[in-house]
């Protein structure tokens, strides 16, 4: 009688063991999501472009083979050199050298890092203000609806870059010059470009919560006493974050190149810590002299960065669409 007790508790025990949910590593690998990215050899090839350039810019100070802002480690006698192929290149400079004798390498490097911190700020502080207001604009209606939508009405009028320029020249002309730095600049920067982009993310997310609100789920949270900050966080918030994250993705490469731009334009990051957009300014005043390296190799790694991360938010709209499964 024991034995056969014995018997049935480890059964029980077995057909609990494989009754337990996976987990959540697992079930990723199991999902639809993961099936589609293996098999688009588009998506795989820029996630391994996007992976490596980021890797790089984040390692950084370990993986550049200079410190280009060490200024104990520059020689003028360095500068200008061409890259290691053509004559007069030096294997000690794969990429060649600016006219301070920094490597480029090892610049386009550094300069990702603040590129991508500039990027990636940028957009989630756009996705913050965004979805906070589309999400209260949606729910609320009303007055606060109407507000909200037409001060996104006037801004779609204005291309993002101008709004970038107004609130990033704005800003250096009210804040003090004793209380400029480089974080500071970075921090203006990431302001004026997330400022400029919260609008897609509002009219997105309110046109989600109109639908959403409507649903029977949260009738239901109604019927039982939730209120309405709870019903919006955790029950409509979830439920409208999918458009969210695919356009976050595609606005990390539009809020990359913006601060390019802005570089470019020598409103963006400072010069003693340049991002791409600085190395292009900074070369394209060398091009017709014949040191073309100055300005196609950051410029090759601002398209390789961004087309890749362009690729990677297309295939998560696709794949996330279920009209397209």
């Amino acid at each position: 009688m024991s034995v056969d007790g014995r018997n049935s508790a480890a059964d029980g025990g077995g057909a609990t063991s494989i009754a337990q949910p996976p987990g959540a590593l697992r079930r990723f690998f199991a999902s639809d999501l993961w099936y589609s990215f293996r098999t688009s050899p588009v998506a795989i090839g820029a996630a391994v472009v996007a992976l490596v350039m980021i890797v790089g810019a984040v390692l950084a100070p370990w993986v550049a083979p200079h410190q280009p802002f060490d200024l104990a480690t520059l020689s003028l006698n360095d500068s200008l050199l061409p890259p290691v192929w053509q004559d007069e290149g030096n294997w000690s400079f794969v990429f060649g050298t600016d006219d301070q004798g920094r490597d480029v390498l090892s610049t386009i490097l550094y300069g990702s890092r603040i590129s991508l911190l500039v990027g990636v700020a940028s957009v989630l502080l756009a996705m913050l203000l965004g979805v906070g207001l589309g999400l209260l604009s949606g729910y609320v209606g009303g007055r606060l609806d109407a507000f909200v939508m037409r001060v996104a009405d006037v801004q779609l009028s204005f291309p993002a870059i101008l709004i970038a320029l107004l609130i990033d020249g704005s800003a250096r002309a009210i804040l003090p010059r004793d209380v400029h730095n480089d974080w500071l600049a970075i921090a203006v920067l990431v302001g004026s470009i997330g400022l400029a982009n919260w609008v897609q993310y509002a009219r997105t997310v309110r046109g989600s919560t109109l639908v959403e609100k409507n649903r029977e789920y949260v009738q239901a949270a109604r019927v039982i006493g939730a209120g309405p900050w709870r019903i919006m966080t955790r029950h409509v918030l979830p439920n409208v974050l999918g458009p969210v994250l695919v356009i976050a993705t595609i606005n990390v490469a539009q809020a990359i190149i913006t601060e390019a731009t802005l570089s470019f334009l020598g409103v963006g990051v400072p010069p003693t810590s340049p991002s791409l957009g600085t190395m292009i300014n900074n070369g394209n005043n060398f091009l017709y002299s014949g040191e073309w390296w100055l300005v196609v190799f950051p410029g090759l790694a601002l398209v390789l960065l961004c087309m890749s991360v362009n690729l990677l938010g297309d295939w998560l709209r696709d794949a996330l669409n279920p009209k397209l499964r």
